[in-house]
């Protein structure tokens, strides 16, 4: 079996583009994986600020509630 020495350059150009471009799709893969990160980290910060304020809500209309009652007692 004989290999050409033609075949050499062709082989090492072929894997030295190979490994560029998956040296490109890995950085872009992080990247892509670092912004969905901080996207599910800020959207389970509003989500958490949303139960707060909805807790909050919830509590201020048991008071509500509860002054009515008492004033219709009265």
């Amino acid at each position: 079996m004989d290999i050409s020495p033609l075949w050499i350059p062709i082989a090492g150009a072929i894997s030295g583009t190979a490994m560029v471009v998956a040296v490109v799709g890995i950085v872009f893969w992080f990247k892509a994986r670092e912004k969905e990160l901080l996207f599910h980290q800020d959207l389970r910060v509003k989500e958490m600020e949303h139960q707060r304020r909805m807790k909050e809500l919830e509590i201020e209309l048991e008071k509500t509630k509860a002054r009515n009652a008492a004033s219709q007692a009265a």
